[in-house]
């Protein structure tokens, strides 16, 4: 893991000409977010420098990553002390380098305990704060609001019920869409994606995506291809599209799929385009439900975590629903397993329901098309780039 000592600090005044922006992404989705929000401030500044923590496609955007996501990404409660040696250290990391450099501007996106430790670290140097995707304090902690009105200047929502809830409460707040939206390809023809991985137009097609870190692949995975065996014997022909999130190793998951007669793809495309190519899908909770929905695919959504992280968790969240499109949408779009329900079992009646039942199917459909409107119509990372552009150039006002 680099060190804040290798920056090279940019050759401007602070807050003027060429902006020295900290991003601090610790997980896979945010990784996404960050990389087309980096973009997008480029169109507007192009002479902006990043620096922080992030995943491949942050580092593709060219932003400096000192710490990798890879390592400080978890999934539930408990696994965070499998973590805390690389949390800490990046903590530290990063710290150093806010204090060293002084950026213009801080953006945290989601992963909340690290991210609000983050702004108070800012909040004590002067450096402005902006919450890309905040914390999801009206579904768990929500006494948290206090300590983010005092920390962070602005909060830049993505999902549309949270504006609401950060008003009441006093806190300056965005609503700027999904910026899911802005990822789509532009033309997905599907049967042009069919004819690419092999497909034939008269087989059922089912998308399976277990999460974007090791342990949700860990925990879903086989639960998922065993649930996939069953439907196999149903269906003459079937075939299973994973797309490989760009944070799994494909070689860590290949040993998982081989214990599993399967007709399975291991997909390099992107999840638009493979569930283009899908009648429904298997899904983990997280942002691939969104995904999902985008594409108008009806899908059964799977929660899973350690026993210690679920008996946590069971305490402290406060919502009816874990998955994003039910929580958009205000009520039950698409089943929810979770831990002990999700079962081969279960998962294979769901789908099964999907592919049979026309008329549950096409109720599931045209209300994943009104979730689609409710994220906005694209252009989430451009306003998001426009707010923080603006909270830069009235620093460097005050300044002046």
């Amino acid at each position: 893991m680099s060190g804040g000592a290798n920056i090279s600090k940019p050759s401007v005044e602070q807050g003027r000409g060429r902006p020295l922006i900290a991003i601090v992404a610790g997980e896979a989705s945010a990784d996404l977010h960050g990389a087309n929000l980096v973009k997008a401030i480029r169109q507007i500044q192009p002479d902006a420098s990043f620096v922080g923590l992030g995943g491949p496609r942050m580092a593709a955007q060219g932003v400096k990553t000192l710490v990798p996501a890879s390592e400080t990404a978890v999934v539930g409660l408990s696994e965070v002390g499998r973590k805390i040696g690389n949390i800490a250290k990046a903590y530290f990391t990063l710290s150093r380098t806010l204090k060293q450099f002084r950026p213009s501007l801080l953006i945290l996106i989601d992963f909340p305990e690290f991210n609000l430790r983050m702004a108070a670290k800012a909040k004590k140097w002067s450096i402005p704060v902006m919450y890309y995707i905040g914390p999801q304090v009206w579904a768990w902690r929500s006494g948290r609001v206090k300590k983010i009105a005092s920390l962070v200047d602005r909060i830049v929502c993505i999902l549309p019920f949270e504006v609401e809830f950060y008003r009441q409460r006093g806190i300056s707040v965005d609503y700027v869409g999904h910026p899911i939206l802005d990822a789509i390809p532009a033309e997905i023809r599907p049967e042009d994606m069919r004819g690419q991985l092999g497909l034939a137009d008269s087989h059922p097609v089912v998308g399976v995506a277990p999460g974007s870190r090791d342990q949700e692949i860990h925990n879903l995975l086989p639960i998922m291809l065993r649930a996939m065996e069953g439907l196999s014997k149903r269906y003459r022909g079937l075939s299973c599209l994973l797309p490989l999130a760009p944070t799994i190793d494909e070689k860590k998951v290949k040993p998982l799929v081989e214990d599993f007669r399967v007709p399975l793809k291991i997909c390099h495309q992107s999840i638009y385009e493979v569930f283009s190519c899908c009648d429904c899908a298997m899904v983990a909770s997280g942002t691939a439900t969104l995904e999902a929905a985008a594409m108008e695919v009806p899908m059964v959504v799977a929660y899973k975590v350690s026993p210690l992280s679920f008996f946590l968790a069971k305490r402290v969240v406060k919502v009816d629903h874990i998955c994003l499109v039910n929580l958009v949408a205000g009520y039950e779009v698409v089943p929810e397993l979770i831990q002990d329900e999700v079962t081969p079992e279960l998962l294979e009646k769901h789908l099964i329901t999907m592919l049979e039942d026309s008329v549950a199917r096409d109720k599931m459909v045209q209300a994943l098309r009104e979730v689609k409107e409710k994220l906005g119509k694209g252009g989430a990372s451009r306003r998001a780039a426009e707010i923080a552009m603006t909270i830069i150039e009235s620093r460097a006002g005050k300044a002046g």
